[in-house]
């Protein structure tokens, strides 16, 4: 699959008295890169895609300073059979400033146990 990329507004409320914008923000942008990711990919909402999120880790490089853009590249790594690994580089004034990574789980809303990533899903992502 190629790299989806999505730029997201970096707002005053996003930054901490440093300037700065706050660590804990950059998993609310791979969130709106994911949200963003299942509309114009999977043609879905994220709500709709039947995942949690498993894991996520972020490794921060630089600061993003002041309000601005931040361009965030997804790719979608090896499925597994009801994992959805994703691989993350952050980008702000041209620099990277973080990579990440998270895991979704497919999973059966009823029971709450994983299941096996739909066909058309998969195709999808692939």
């Amino acid at each position: 699959m190629e790299t989806y990329s999505a730029d997201l507004e970096v707002r005053f409320r996003d930054l901490d008295p440093m300037q700065h914008v706050n660590n804990s923000v950059y998993s609310t942008f791979l969130e709106q890169t994911r949200a963003r990711f299942s509309e114009e990919v999977l043609g879905m909402p994220l709500a709709d895609l039947d995942t949690v999120l498993r894991y996520v880790e972020i490794s921060f490089e630089r600061p993003i300073e002041g309000v601005g853009t931040v361009t965030v590249e997804l790719t979608v790594d090896d499925l597994g059979r009801s994992s959805i690994p994703m691989s993350y580089e952050l980008f702000s004034e041209g620099e990277r400033v973080a990579t990440a990574e998270t895991v979704l789980v497919y999973f059966d809303r009823e029971t709450g146990e994983s299941k096996r990533i739909p066909d058309d899903i998969r195709e999808r992502l692939s």
